[in-house]
């Protein structure tokens, strides 16, 4: 049996870059003769309370300290695996001691990642920490990794300035969880949006032609937020929703249009459409800003729409909210696209594969 450590930063089922590019493959790996072991870094909800929240700097460095010592022991126990398989860091500061002392063992080394790392993007409540922060630590990283996995082209064009050996896997979704139950509605439509609190300013990008939609059509359309409890926006009537695990398909369900509004940047042509192949693989018509992958994922009015300007969002949401069947028909090839091109059971084998092989280089 051969084993494999996943040095990730939150517990399973916690993270949506580790449910989606890893964790949803740990089974398949497990029937076909690896032994998976997940390391999170941050083992409990008590735990990320602290880390992430406001105030509190002693507790803080203290939760540091007790996280530095778990990694520590995973440098230990290194030599015990056959694969090391880093999930954007090993640790949370710009230090890659824990990642030089596991490209010194004896296991092989896969570096994953799906957002644009090497910039510095720092949660609001961390800000006084920023100083122990390095994104440039992202290209050290990669060059120790026997192989990189990049979950888009624009990073996998950044990964391969530090190494040759990339792979590009893009994120996929579980077509046999994600089971569409779409019903088209000639009533009130529902266009949503989902994501966190941390990405909850990109759909404000959203907020002027929504604007002009709910003045078009009233009480016709009803627009939901998931993700971001306290966000709200009275006169479009948006009152945010948790994102929570046991009701995250029935709350995607609840849409008749997904959205995923971008802004054009650098940090964004990282993402690598989540959002929208989520609304895909239910059959839910989906509209996507043309940035990044997204111009990849859609081909525009076939598998779903892309929209720019303002007057472009206002088109295009509005020939779906008019035309039930337009809906259906785009939902349906959505999730075709998914199941063909960004499923599970699509990328399965060729994952086992990228395992089996760095086993034998």
């Amino acid at each position: 049996m051969k084993k494999i450590l996943f040095i990730t930063a939150h517990r399973k089922d916690r993270a949506p870059n580790q449910r989606f590019r890893f964790e949803q493959y740990i089974s398949f790996l497990s029937a076909n003769g690896f032994e998976c072991t997940l390391s999170p870094l941050i083992i409990s909800a008590e735990e990320d309370k602290r880390f992430y929240s406001s105030g509190s700097h002693f507790r803080k460095i203290s939760l540091g300290v007790k996280l530095a010592w778990r990694r520590f022991n995973d440098t230990i126990r290194a030599n015990s695996f056959d694969i090391i398989f880093i999930a954007r860091e090993a640790f949370i500061m710009g230090s890659i001691f824990f990642e030089r002392r596991f490209s010194k063992s004896k296991a092989k080394i896969i570096f994953d990642f799906d957002d644009s790392i090497w910039m510095n993007v720092i949660s609001g409540n961390n800000q006084k920490f920023s100083w122990l922060k390095d994104g440039s630590k992202t290209g050290k990283i990669i060059s120790l990794a026997n192989l990189a996995f990049a979950g888009n082209e624009y990073l996998a064009s950044y990964a391969r300035r530090f190494n040759p050996n990339v792979v590009i896997l893009p994120t996929t979704i579980d077509t046999n969880l994600y089971l569409p139950d779409y019903k088209a509605s000639n009533e009130i439509i529902t266009i949503g949006w989902s994501g966190s609190v941390s990405t909850i300013e990109h759909f404000q990008y959203a907020i002027p032609a929504l604007r002009i939609l709910k003045k078009k059509y009233g009480d016709k359309i009803n627009i939901s937020v998931i993700g971001d409890e306290n966000f709200q926006i009275e006169d479009l009537g948006i009152k945010g929703k948790p994102w929570r695990m046991d009701t995250e398909l029935e709350d995607l369900r609840a849409f008749d249009i997904g959205i995923m509004p971008l802004p054009d940047t650098e940090w964004t042509w990282g993402k690598c459409g989540l959002k929208g192949l989520q609304y895909m693989a239910l059959e839910i018509p989906t509209v996507l800003s043309p940035v990044g992958v997204n111009n990849q994922i859609i081909i525009n009015g076939i598998n779903g729409f892309l929209a720019d300007q303002i007057e472009d969002w206002v088109t295009k949401l509005s020939a779906l909210i008019d035309n039930a069947e337009l809906r259906v028909a785009l939902g349906r090839a959505g999730r075709k696209t998914v199941v063909e091109k960004y499923s599970v059971l699509s990328l399965q084998n060729t994952y086992l594969n990228m395992f089996n092989s760095i086993l034998k280089s």
